[in-house]
This record gives structure tokens, sequence and C-alpha cells, in this order.
């Protein structure tokens, strides 16, 4: 079965108000992470798929993160399955960073990409 190319974009083309799912675990959020994303760890996405599909109900794109773009390729995989308008940011938080694209956490320390 052939699901064709899987959507993507560059990290320095998510639009600044886009829906970012970041996909990443709880230490590589608490890293660092962009502000204002829906932090749904892969590993405990399907029991909490709810709130992705509340947060792209009124048919936002969801520009789904991960380190460097292999978790978010199979969960962007998984969205575009399931009829989400979703797309893969391609490397991660890692072009993120290296874009120059605004990082924060939810201490205030310096944010970094673990």
């Amino acid at each position: 079965m052939n699901f064709g190319p899987l959507p993507s974009v560059e990290a320095a083309a998510v639009p600044a108000e886009g829906l970012v799912l970041d996909v990443r675990e709880n230490d590589e959020w608490a890293a660092g992470h962009v502000e204002g994303a829906l932090h749904v760890p892969m590993s405990d996405f399907v029991a909490r798929f709810g709130e992705v599909t509340e947060a792209v109900a009124d048919g936002r794109t969801a520009y789904v993160m991960c380190r460097v773009g292999g978790r978010s390729a199979q969960v962007t995989q998984y969205l575009v399955g399931q009829g989400i308008d979703a797309v893969n940011v391609t490397g991660g938080m890692q072009a993120w960073e290296g874009a120059g694209r605004p990082m924060v956490t939810d201490h205030g320390n310096p944010a970094f990409v673990l």
C-alpha cells in the first residue's frame, strides 16, 4: 500500500500562528519547546488523541514536530490517515533552533534541544 509522499514543511516556513504539535517526551519538552505548542508525547498519543482532534476541530493544520523528524513523520502519517490536515516539520526541533526560531521553557531557563 502506497500512501504517497508525506506532507512536510521546513521549520523556517511554519507560520508564527501555526498549531505546533510537539510529540517529544516530557524531558525533551522541558529542555525547550515552541511557545504555545500542544505537547502530546508520542508514547501517550493514542490515549490523548482527543486533545489533538479538539485542537484541529476548526480546520487548523497541525505542524507535527519531534527532535529530528522521525517520530513526527509517523504521527503525521497517522493523522493524515485519520483525515486530519497534518504536516511533518522537516528536521524537527533541531532545524527549528537552527533556523533561529524562538523557543521557551516552562521555568524561564535558557531553552535548548535535548
